[in-house]
């Protein structure tokens, strides 16, 4: 808290006001709150996908969305080459997902974009990534399944199953709506004026 001594009678009017209205106290919970919001920075985000898009609206809106981003981001793709049935190709493009997660020295969760996972609205999900953070969580991934989901080995490792919605979204398309959503929760960690609730 600054001291201001004033000089004459305006002056300490103006005084007063400066501070009633403009000064912080840095142990006010909500100062202390924004300061903790203000470290987003410092955790990674790390998306790991199937399937390798080339130009086109859908990269477009993931680069858009990841571009606003102050976490650093990065979308690692997998893709399995070989002709297999669909139960196996699921399983294989499983693995590859688990083998392209970061290694994270102070921790990693692990959220895996499924139908069949838990709905939150945007604000339950600012609130997760709010506790990942304060408990010292340095990595982010979100994996995304291709064409036939998820295999099973994926979401039994999961920290979290997330779940866009009943409706079934093509698999290139979830990176950009994932990527709107984190953008969407930075600005209501930060308080920022895109999320109108």
């Amino acid at each position: 808290m600054f001291h201001v001594k004033p000089f004459s009678p305006a002056l300490r009017i103006a005084a007063m006001f400066h501070v009633k209205h403009f000064c912080v106290n840095p142990t006010d919970p909500d100062f202390v709150a924004s300061a903790r919001d203000a470290r987003l920075p410092r955790m990674r985000v790390t998306v790991v996908a199937v399937g390798k898009w080339k130009n086109g609206p859908e990269r477009g809106l993931f680069e858009e969305y990841a571009g606003r981003l102050s976490w650093p981001v990065t979308l690692k793709e997998v893709e399995e080459h070989r002709k297999v049935p669909p139960a196996q190709l699921m399983a294989r493009e499983g693995e590859l997902l688990l083998a392209a997660l970061p290694k994270a020295g102070s921790g990693l969760v692990m959220v895996a974009l499924d139908q069949r996972g838990k709905p939150l609205s945007s604000e339950q999900l600012a609130n997760h990534v709010r506790q990942w953070r304060d408990s010292g969580i340095d990595d982010l991934a979100f994996l995304i399944g291709g064409a036939d989901g998820l295999s099973i080995a994926v979401r039994q490792k999961a920290n979290f199953i997330l779940s866009l919605g009943a409706m079934t979204w093509p698999h290139l398309l979830v990176r950009g709506l994932l990527a709107e959503q984190l953008y969407r929760v930075q600005s209501i960690l930060t308080g920022h004026p895109y999320h109108r609730a």
